[in-house]
């Protein structure tokens, strides 16, 4: 059943997600596996696509026990008999390529995925200690977080980080504009920063299907971030750009297979409600410098109300720090940097 795109609404076809262990048939011959996440957003959808005399995987979920766990509940139960073909990963967050390195171990499957994304999860895997604790402490004292939540952010909010089995030492890039075949189908390969760095989304015209990845999420706004490592990125900037880019490729029809949350119908609806979410939050800011300067830390608690564990910290002042900057692009805000070193702004 499929929403009529001229409705301004979601449609959800499928109340509830399958149970741990269990699979549910999302379109012909393409199954949906949810894996726990020890988080407030505490799963991952993983997409099984049927490739030949087995199946292909989109993505891996996150590289701890439960994972592995419900995996092996799957392979036991729903899957018996059947094999793992290969992966497909969308991008480097660990709750999508954690078991990449034990899939393939255990299975000896082949990985897909952007260049990009798979540099930056070896580059975690190999040296994760560089971008650890004192390549980050200076970013957040530059916006003038204080330094005993500093201390909390960096020993547990970028734990997230290590929860990986790493990746297999080769892959097979894909790309935007790529073609993928999986048994009969072919997928257009797009991809979008923002969220993640070149995220893959998978496109299969004939049966209406688009595997958005989290770069469209149905009822929460994916994260987008700035880190130390691009402390001065607009990385909202190039989140909307791929909005609008796949609103003008993507028809409002298809059949959205998210990474987090429900499947559903009513693509354009909801980038258009992402789009307007992002000038609804950099209103938010315009209206607390107006009065007085700030720092990133100090906008937090403006934009985010509720009590944040360092988890969520983290993930919280990159997202700030995205839309600041996104804003002195635009010419919104103005940046002077106080004696101390710390960056305030004001509305322009």
């Amino acid at each position: 059943m499929q929403q009529d795109p001229a409705q301004p609404t979601l449609f959800f076809p499928f109340a509830q997600p399958p149970d741990p262990g269990r699979l549910e048939e999302v379109a012909r011959d393409v199954m949906w596996l949810r894996l726990p996440l020890p988080y407030r957003l505490d799963h991952v959808n993983i997409y099984l696509i049927k490739d030949g005399n087995g199946w292909a995987t989109v993505d891996t979920g996150l590289g701890t026990d439960d994972c592995r766990a419900a995996w092996d509940a799957v392979l036991a139960g729903p899957l018996a008999g059947e094999r793992l073909t290969r992966m497909v990963v969308t991008h480097y967050h660990p709750d999508h390529v954690g078991l990449a390195g034990w899939l393939a171990e255990r299975f000896g499957l082949p990985l897909a995925m952007p260049r990009t994304e798979y540099l930056y999860s070896l580059a975690l895997q190999y040296a994760p200690g560089d971008l650890g604790a004192e390549m980050h402490r200076p970013f957040y004292r530059r916006h003038g977080m204080p330094s005993e939540v500093t201390d909390l952010v960096l020993s547990r909010g970028h734990e997230y980080l290590r929860r990986t089995t790493g990746v297999p030492t080769t892959y097979h890039r894909i790309k935007h504009g790529d073609a993928l075949q999986i048994d009969a189908r072919r997928f257009a390969i797009l991809t979008g920063g923002g969220h993640a760095l070149e995220q893959a989304m998978l496109y299969q015209p004939e049966d209406r299907l688009f595997f958005a990845a989290d770069q469209v999420i149905a009822r929460i706004s994916p994260n987008v971030s700035v880190h130390a490592m691009e402390p001065d990125l607009d990385a909202l900037g190039i989140y909307l750009r791929s909005l609008h880019g796949l609103r003008e490729t993507i028809p409002p029809d298809v059949l959205v297979l998210p990474g987090h949350g429900l499947p559903f119908y009513g693509l354009h609806v909801r980038i258009g409600e992402l789009i307007e979410h992002h000038a609804q939050r950099c209103a938010e800011i315009a209206a607390a410098c107006q009065e007085q300067s700030l720092s990133v830390a100090g906008i937090l608690p403006h934009v985010f109300r509720r009590e944040l564990d360092a988890h969520q910290t983290g993930f919280a002042f990159g997202e700030v720090l995205a839309h600041v900057n996104h804003m002195l692009a635009r010419g919104e805000l103005v940046l002077a940097t106080d004696a101390d070193g710390t960056d305030r702004y004001r509305t322009s």
